[in-house]
C-alpha cells in the first residue's frame, strides 16, 4: 500500500468527522455516534425536532451513510455479494491504496454517493467526484491518493503524542482498526470498504426506511466480534437537524395569524419556544465538536515543559518525581499481595 504522502491515523469521533466535513466544504449533514441500534436510539438520533401538537410529528432526519469502525482481521468473510457489473459506474467506490487514509475513504464513500437535495458537497468534492466518475476503483484510490487538498484536511486532525516510542521495539504487532461505509444506493445496500475488490453488495432495501435493513446486517457483525473484541465504533452521517427545525419554525409562523382558539396558540407558542430549545442545543453541539477538536489536536507538549521548567527552578520537580514514585511502589507491592496475583 502506497504512503502517497504521510497520512495520519484519526479516531473515530463524531467531533472529528464532523469537523473533517466542514473542512472538505460539504454542508447539510451531520455526524452522530451511535450507542445502541435499538427502536428508541435510533429515534433519538433521528427526531428533527420537538414533537409536535399544532403540526404533525417531526420528521426523520434522512440517513445517508453508517461509518463503522472495527479491529481488521484478513481472514473475515464477505458478508454480501461482490458487485462487478456495470453498477460500478453508477457509484463511488475507490481501492484503498493509502496508508491510514480509511476514515477519510469511508466519509467520502457516504459523502461522494449522496445525491440528496439537503447535501452539498462544494466545489472541490464536486470537481473530484466529476473527474474521476470513469475511473476503476485503482485509479480512483490513486487518484485519491494524490489529491493534496484531501491529505492536508485529513492530517490538520493529527491527534498530537506527548511521547516518541522507539519503532524498533519488539512489542507484539496487532491488527490495525480500519473504517468501512454502509450506504443506500437505487434501493439497495452497500458495504464499501477499500480493502475490499469491490462494493459488497447486502441485499435489497424492502421499505421506506433503509436503516431497519442495515440493522440486523451490523448487529450480526457486531456479535460475530463478541467472543474476542468489543471495540468497535458506529457513526451515521445524517441531514442536518437545524435546517429541519428551521423550517418548522417557519410553517408555525405562518399558521399564528390563522389561529383563533387560545388553546392552539399557547400550543403553538410551545411549540416555537420547544423548536428554538432545539436549535440552541444544536450550536451547542457545533461549538462542542469545534472545541473537541481543537483539545484532539492542540500540541501541549510546550506547555508541560515550561510547567516542568519552572518546578525544577524552584526545587519543586525532585520531591514530587520522589513522592510520585513512592506512590506507584506502594500500589504495586499492595497490588502483589492481592489473592490471586
Amino acid at each position: 500500500m502506497s504512503a502517497a504522502g504521510e497520512w495520519c491515523l484519526i479516531e473515530s469521533d463524531p467531533s472529528v468527522f464532523t469537523e473533517l466535513i466542514k473542512g472538505f466544504g460539504a454542508t447539510g449533514l451531520q455526524v452522530h455516534e451511535l450507542y445502541s441500534l435499538d427502536d428508541e436510539s435510533l429515534l433519538t438520533m433521528r427526531r428533527a425536532g420537538p414533537p409536535g401538537t399544532v403540526l404533525d410529528s417531526a420528521p426523520m432526519l434522512p440517513v445517508h451513510g453508517l461509518i463503522f469502525l472495527f479491529r481488521w482481521h484478513k481472514e473475515e468473510k464477505p458478508a454480501g455479494t461482490l458487485v462487478s457489473d456495470n453498477r460500478l459506474e453508477k457509484m463511488f467506490f475507490a481501492s484503498q491504496v493509502i496508508t491510514n487514509a480509511c476514515a477519510t475513504q469511508a466519509l467520502l464513500s457516504v459523502l461522494l454517493n449522496t445525491a440528496h437535495e439537503d447535501v452539498h458537497l462544494g466545489e472541490k468534492l464536486s470537481d473530484f467526484k466529476e473527474l474521476t466518475a470513469s475511473f476503476d476503483p485503482t485509479m480512483k484510490g490513486l487518484s485519491l491518493s494524490n489529491m493534496e487538498f484531501i491529505r492536508q484536511i485529513h492530517n490538520s486532525f493529527a491527534r498530537q503524542t506527548l511521547m516518541e516510542f522507539d519503532p524498533t521495539s519488539h512489542q507484539k504487532e496487532e491488527e490495525p482498526f480500519h473504517f468501512v461505509a454502509y450506504v443506500p444506493i437505487d434501493g439497495r445496500i452497500y458495504e464499501l470498504d477499500g480493502l475490499k475488490e469491490g462494493p459488497l453488495d447486502l441485499g435489497k432495501i424492502t421499505g421506506g426506511d433503509w436503516m431497519q435493513d442495515v440493522r440486523p446486517i451490523l448487529q450480526k457483525r457486531m456479535e460475530s466480534f463478541m467472543g474476542n473484541e468489543i471495540r468497535f465504533n458506529l457513526m451515521s452521517i445524517s441531514s442536518d437537524r437545524s435546517k429541519y427545525v428551521l423550517e418548522r419554525m417557519e410553517r408555525l409562523g405562518t399558521l399564528e395569524p390563522t389561529l383563533a382558539d387560545d388553546t392552539k396558540v399557547a400550543q403553538l407558542q410551545h411549540e416555537l419556544e420547544e423548536c428554538s430549545r432545539v436549535l440552541d442545543s444544536e450550536e451547542t453541539l457545533k461549538h462542542h465538536h469545534k472545541a473537541e477538536c481543537i483539545r484532539h489536536t492542540h500540541n501541549y507538549m510546550p506547555m508541560i515543559m515550561e510547567i516542568l521548567k519552572v518546578l525544577a527552578r524552584k526545587g519543586e520537580l525532585g520531591p514530587m518525581v520522589d513522592e510520585a514514585k513512592e506512590r506507584l511502589s506502594k500500589k504495586r507491592k499492595s497490588e502483589a499481595q492481592k489473592p490471586g496475583s
